[in-house]
């Protein structure tokens, strides 16, 4: 077995599934957002609003780099973050390993991410915003992969056993 990268929508599981998955093998598990976090000394969310995207992405090709580099010296397993796949040097340096795509629809990522209750209304509407961004990464994740996981209705134990299976054969 080499590297496994996980990559997919937030909310499909990468994180708790990657863990699991790394486990099951025997092998480190790494997560992008977690090595931009130590990195930056603060979570991946206010770097978003105190210095802005672009700095969250150069921090996060970083990372991605770094995370690849140990994964791949121990055929370990590393998440990532669900935009990473956006930049064109990522989507290189995952080229030619293996890529499983952690699928999960719309309504799946919304429960999953809080934003399937009534609430107050937030200017911007967050939810068409989520579908938008979904609709424009799902071809990103799709081309990348060596793999597609449907995750809709499985628990991230279910998903780790099946992709510890599928991957060990």
């Amino acid at each position: 077995m080499n590297a496994v990268v996980l990559v997919g929508p937030p909310g499909a599981g990468k994180s708790s599934v990657g863990r699991l998955l790394a486990s099951r093998l025997g092998v480190p598990f790494s997560d992008t957002d977690d090595l931009v976090a130590g990195e930056a000394g603060k979570p991946v969310g206010d770097i978003f609003v105190e210095d802005g995207e672009q700095a969250f992405r150069e921090l996060e090709r970083g990372a991605v780099a770094r995370g690849l580099d140990s994964a791949d010296r121990c055929d370990g397993v590393l998440a990532l973050g669900s935009g990473a796949v956006l930049d064109v040097e990522v989507r290189q340096m995952i080229s030619g390993r293996t890529v499983v795509y952690l699928e999960a629809a719309f309504a799946t990522v919304a429960k999953r991410s809080g934003m399937d209750r009534p609430r107050v209304v937030i200017p911007g509407n967050p939810r068409g915003r989520l579908r938008a961004m979904l609709e424009e990464r799902q071809p990103v994740y799709s081309g990348l992969a060596s793999l597609t996981v449907p995750t809709d209705d499985m628990a991230p134990e279910e998903v780790a056993a099946d992709l510890a299976e599928r991957l060990s054969s």
